[in-house]
C-alpha cells in the first residue's frame, strides 16, 4: 500500500464552499445535479429533494448509461433477437446498481482528491452534504443488492462477473493504480470492460470468443477516451497529486499512446466479423466509426492548441462506443439465423433465466 493511499483521511473533510463553475471545459463538465448541490452547499438548504439528487450523483448516471448500452447489446448479439423482457430488465437494473455501488465507493475513497478538483469538488462528500461513512454504506448496499438480483433473477455467472467488475474498479483502479501509476487507466480501466461479459453471460450463461472481443474493444477504447480528458484536466490532476499520463509522460507522449491504442482498437473492432461472430452491417459501421475516431485522435496530435480538439475527442469517443454497440445489436437482430457464430466457448454455466421471447 502506498503512502498516498494510506494517508486518506478517515474523518469527514471540511472542504471550502465550492465556487461557481468556471467557463469552458469546467462549465461543460458541471451537471444540473452538481449545480443544485453547489447551491445547497452554499445555503445549507436542500432537504429531501437534495438528498435524493445526491444519491443519484453518487451513482454517476451519465457514465452508467453508456455501460448499460455495452451490457444490453451483447444480449441481442448472443440470442439473435430481443431477449426476454424480464431478463433484459433485471440485467440492466442489476448493472445499474452494481456500477452505481462501485461509483459511490469510488467517491468515498477519492474524497480527498475530489476536494481539490473543480470538476469533482461539488460532489456530496467534499461539499459537506454527506459523510464518508454514509456514502460507503450506500455503495456497499447497492453492490450487495445487485449481486443478489443477478444471482436470483438472472444467473450466477453474470452476478460473479458484475461483482468482479466492482472489485476490480474499487481495489485495482481506485485504491492502487490511480494514485501510483500513469498506467492507471490502462489496467484499471478494464473494470469498465466487464459489462459486455455480464450481458453475454446473462443471455446465455456462457462466456464465448465474441464476448471476449467485446471486452477487448472497450478495454482498448478506454485509454484514448480518458486521456483526452486528462489532457484537458492535467492541471487539476497535478494539483490533486494523481499521476495521469500527461503529467508523467508529457503531452506529446500521451498523444502518441492514444494513437497507438486507437490503431489497435480499429482492426480489433473488426475481429468478430472474421469468424462470423458479427455480420456485414456491423463490419461496415465499425470501419466507418473507427476512421472517425482515428481522425479525431490525429486532430489532437496536429493541433497547435490541443484543448478544443481533445475535448471534442472525449465527447465524440462516448458517441463512438455507443454507436458501435448499437450497430452490434442491430446486426445481431437483422442477420439471418445461422450466420453468426459465438466462437469458442470458454465458460459455460447453468443459467437461472436465459429464455428469449419467441
Amino acid at each position: 500500500m502506498s503512502d498516498a493511499i494510506a494517508a486518506i483521511p478517515t474523518e469527514p473533510l471540511s472542504a471550502p464552499r465550492p465556487a461557481p463553475p468556471r467557463d469552458g471545459a469546467d462549465a461543460q463538465m458541471t451537471t444540473a445535479t452538481q449545480r443544485a448541490g453547489m447551491a445547497a452547499a452554499r445555503t445549507g438548504s436542500g432537504g429531501v429533494a437534495q438528498r435524493l439528487r445526491d444519491y443519484v450523483t453518487l451513482t454517476k448516471p451519465r457514465i452508467i448509461s453508456l455501460l448499460l448500452v455495452t451490457t444490453a447489446a451483447p444480449m441481442f448479439i448472443a440470442l439473435g433477437r430481443m431477449p426476454a423482457a424480464g431478463v433484459l430488465l433485471w440485467t440492466l437494473l442489476g448493472g445499474y446498481l452494481m456500477a452505481g455501488g462501485a461509483n459511490a465507493i469510488n467517491m468515498f475513497m477519492d474524497r480527498d482528491i475530489d476536494a481539490h478538483m473543480p470538476r469533482t469538488k461539488l460532489r456530496p462528500i467534499p461539499s459537506g452534504r454527506m459523510s464518508p461513512g454514509h456514502v460507503l454504506a450506500f455503495g456497499i448496499t447497492l453492490g450487495a443488492a445487485a449481486f443478489a438480483l443477478f444471482a436470483f433473477k438472472v444467473n450466477l455467472i453474470s452476478g460473479i462477473l458484475a461483482l468482479a467488475g466492482l472489485l476490480f474498479y474499487v481495489f485495482v483502479y481506485t485504491r492502487w493504480l490511480k494514485r501510483t501509476s500513469p498506467q492507471n487507466i490502462v489496467i484499471g480501466g478494464a473494470a469498465g470492460a466487464f459489462p459486455p461479459l455480464v450481458g453475454w453471460a446473462a443471455a446465455t450463461g456462457e462466456i464465448s470468443l465474441t464476448a471476449v472481443y467485446l471486452f477487448m474493444i472497450v478495454f482498448f477504447w478506454t485509454p484514448p477516451h480518458f486521456w483526452a480528458l486528462a489532457l484537458v484536466k492535467q492541471k487539476d490532476y497535478g494539483r490533486a497529486g494523481v499521476p495521469m499520463a500527461p503529467n508523467v509522460w508529457g503531452e506529446r507522449e500521451t498523444m502518441k499512446q492514444m494513437l497507438l491504442y486507437t490503431l489497435i482498437l480499429v482492426p480489433l473492432s473488426l475481429g468478430p466479423v472474421t469468424y462470423g461472430g458479427l455480420g456485414a452491417f456491423y463490419g461496415v459501421m465499425a470501419a466507418i466509426l473507427g476512421l472517425w475516431f482515428l481522425r479525431d485522435v490525429v486532430r489532437v496530435m496536429r493541433a497547435a492548441d490541443f484543448v478544443k480538439p481533445a475535448w471534442a475527442l472525449y465527447r465524440n469517443s462516448l458517441l463512438y462506443l455507443a454507436l458501435l454497440f448499437a450497430a452490434m445489436a442491430i446486426d445481431g437482430v437483422v442477420s439471418a439465423e445461422g450466420e453468426r457464430s459465438p466462437g469458442v466457448v470458454f465458460v459455460r454455466s447453468s443459467p437461472v433465466a436465459v429464455a428469449a421471447e419467441p
